[in-house]
């Protein structure tokens, strides 16, 4: 009886121990250190105290998702690429939406990206130039695509005004007003091209294309 006793215990000895020694080794593989590359608009700082949920995680045993869940918080990020640096590190690579424009919209002001995302406003210098959009930013996407289309230099556009009867007015850096019809308003935007940098239209502000087959310019 005393022998089972015995051996009893030294089993519980030693698989204690080895339960501990795993412990000790899987701690070893705990997050310490974040590691993020390639961001120009966000500021390190503001990304890791996004990840700080994530420290002293298990690296291992982190997923994708859990890192993703934090960081998309930043409508700023399009998207990232992480990779484990084992025993203790995480690097992480942002890629950054564009802002192409600052639209207001339901009075609420949005960043719009390049690929027509809202991004969350914030006070910044480097988009301070941006173009504004007043109207909505799934009918602005069509009328992007177009611009694009004919490679209208969108560097000359100071805003863009949209009506409830479905056109658009294009306001240009040197005080040129386009009115647009509310569709098939790709030519007129082509003949603007053409005249733009003609002497003769200098003088003129306002180049209106509503009525079909007709321009009025003031």
């Amino acid at each position: 009886m005393k022998k089972r006793a015995v051996i009893a215990i030294a089993l519980l000895i030693l698989f204690s121990t080895i339960s501990s020694q795993k412990k000790i080794q899987i701690s070893k593989f705990n997050l310490k250190e974040i590691k993020v590359e390639n961001n120009i608009i966000l500021e390190n700082k503001d990304l890791k105290k996004l990840l700080i949920p994530i420290y002293d995680k298990n690296l291992i045993f982190l997923r994708y998702s859990e890192v993703e869940k934090l960081l998309m918080q930043n409508s700023f990020i399009e998207s990232f690429k992480i990779k484990k640096k084992y025993p203790q590190s995480l690097k992480i690579e942002i890629f950054e939406k564009k802002p192409i424009a600052i639209l207001f919209y339901k009075k609420k002001k949005y960043y719009l990206s390049d690929k027509i995302d809202l991004i969350e406003f914030s006070d910044n210098q480097n988009f301070q130039d941006l173009p504004y959009i007043f109207g909505d930013h799934k009918k602005f996407k069509k009328l992007y695509i177009n611009l694009k289309k004919i490679n209208f230099p969108l560097h000359t556009i100071k805003k863009y005004i949209f009506f409830d009867s479905g056109r658009w007015d294009l306001e240009t850096v040197n005080k040129k007003t386009i009115r647009l019809p509310s569709t098939n308003y790709e030519k007129n935007l082509e003949e603007y091209l053409k005249m733009k940098n003609n002497k003769n239209f200098e003088k003129y502000n306002i180049f209106d294309f509503r009525v079909n087959n007709q321009l009025i310019i003031k």
